[in-house]
């Protein structure tokens, strides 16, 4: 019996011994139930909780849906001299680049502007001005999981991380030189305090590096080693205020294509009297949710969260977002009333929901207009392709599974689509709680999805 022997599973497995653990299992066909374990009780969700936002934000907002940033200016044109400031006003694009920046700058001499005897302002008041999650542990402030969220930001590659900084470390020459560490993009926004060595021992050895940025400032520290043969590493590390960061990035552009100014480079609001110049859009929501699903990029989680606000209460708040997802989701049919939900990557460890609710989340989305790019966004198991297997790119080779993963601390989950031996398409949620080490759940949760895959049914009942 299929399920009885689940239940012998999870039950003997050593490293589940006082850990929580939700299971369940439904027919992708009719949404019945099939397996339960503990799939009422609340669990945290981790980035499982990533599912909720993107079938909201594909709802609410579209999958056309386009983040756009425009250039402002006011004042008048003496030829070609701007008296007067010239504005950038970001709404909420986490994939701006340091190339997007110099094509904003090129724009400018188009419109005959060669100076600007004015100020550079930002204006970031598309969001409000809470930078980080309410439930944020502050030991992750400068991890790129954790950067702060603002309508005004920058990436450093197509991984679109918004608001981090990318340190390419390169080994010395010699033992006890300092390496190399190159910044993408270049900026003067931080200042690197590099306390790295370069040691003289086998290639084999593993560079052993932390980075750190003190709370409230700029200042980033690297500690550590790096053997002499090691490949370049690749670090990040989020920024204190990534609107500031994204002017001085802006700054540098306009300055590579000439344009001089006389005034501040600062934060603002647009001028009432300004007059739109041009816009830069986004690409659309449907192809964001890409790296969003695949990589789980926290940023995008609580930007879509900030821009639900924006959109339909005016406010682009976490409190405002996370009630139009709330309503969304009583609109679809679930019960959100035994539901916490805190905010919209899941870093929270406070969020609690119930495996069953997953599962009939993944249910009812089903036969959404925008179904397609929501299940083209989630990681494909076992396929090597960052864009495709993503979080899973490495676990259940040649299992038929798409699901998002889910890990912090203590926690493990995993919920999608599966497809057993027998043909038998099911959607399941495995939510590992109270783990010793987080690091053992992937193990855990593959072995049960492959049994579930592999062994024959017989029969079907809930537990």
């Amino acid at each position: 019996m299929k399920w009885t022997r689940l239940e012998e599973l999870i039950k003997l497995e050593p490293k589940l011994e006082g850990a929580l653990v939700g299971v369940s299992i439904r027919s992708r066909e009719t949404g019945q139930l099939l397996y339960e374990h503990m799939g009422n009780t609340r669990l945290h969700p981790a980035s499982n909780m990533k599912l909720f936002t993107c079938a909201a934000g594909l709802e609410v907002l579209g999958e056309n849906y386009v983040f756009p940033t425009e250039l402002w200016v006011d004042g008048e044109m003496v030829g070609g001299r701007l008296e007067g400031n010239l504005y950038i006003k970001g709404k909420g694009d986490p994939t701006l680049l340091q190339a997007d920046f110099d094509k904003l700058a090129k724009v400018l001499p188009g419109y005959g502007i060669k100076e600007i005897n004015g100020n550079i302002i930002g204006d970031d008041t598309w969001y409000d001005g809470v930078r980080l999650s309410q439930d944020l542990n502050w030991n992750d402030e400068h991890q790129y999981y954790g950067a702060q969220v603002s309508a005004l930001t920058v990436s450093p590659n197509e991984d679109y991380d918004s608001g981090t900084v990318m340190l390419t470390i390169i080994p010395g020459d010699n033992e006890g030189d300092r390496p190399e560490i190159v910044l993408n993009p270049y900026t003067k926004y931080i200042t690197i305090i590099n306390k790295v060595v370069t040691v003289e021992i086998g290639s084999e050895e593993e560079a052993d590096i932390t980075v750190t940025r003190e709370h409230g400032n700029n200042k980033v520290v690297l500690e550590g080693t790096i053997p002499k043969y090691s490949a370049t590493i690749n670090k990040w590390v989020s920024v204190w205020e990534p609107s500031e960061y994204a002017l001085e990035i802006f700054s540098r552009s306009l300055k590579q294509v000439g344009i001089s100014y006389t005034g501040l480079l600062t934060r603002g609001e647009t001028s009432k009297d300004a007059r739109l110049l041009f816009v830069r859009n986004s690409i659309r929501l449907s192809e964001l949710a890409i790296p969003f699903m695949k990589l789980s990029n926290n940023g995008h989680g609580e930007i879509i969260i900030k821009e639900l606000g924006k959109v339909k209460r005016g406010e682009g708040s976490w409190e405002s977002g996370l009630e139009v997802l709330n309503n969304y989701l009583v609109d679809i049919g679930i019960d959100t009333s035994k539901l916490v939900i805190r905010d919209g990557s899941g870093i929270s460890h406070v969020t609690l929901i119930p495996a069953n609710v997953i599962t009939d989340l993944l249910f009812r989305i089903q036969g959404t207009n925008w179904f397609t790019s929501f299940y083209r966004s989630l990681p494909v198991a076992g396929d090597g392709d960052r864009m495709i297997g993503g979080t899973l790119h490495d676990r259940m080779y040649g299992l038929p599974v798409v699901a998002k993963t889910g890990t912090i601390m203590g926690v493990s989950t995993l919920s999608g689509y599966l497809t057993t031996r027998e043909g038998e398409e099911l959607i399941f949620s495995i939510m590992l709680n109270n783990l010793l080490d987080e690091e053992d759940g992937p193990q855990i949760i593959d072995r049960l999805v492959e049994f579930i895959i592999t062994e024959k049914s017989k029969t079907i009942r809930s537990s």
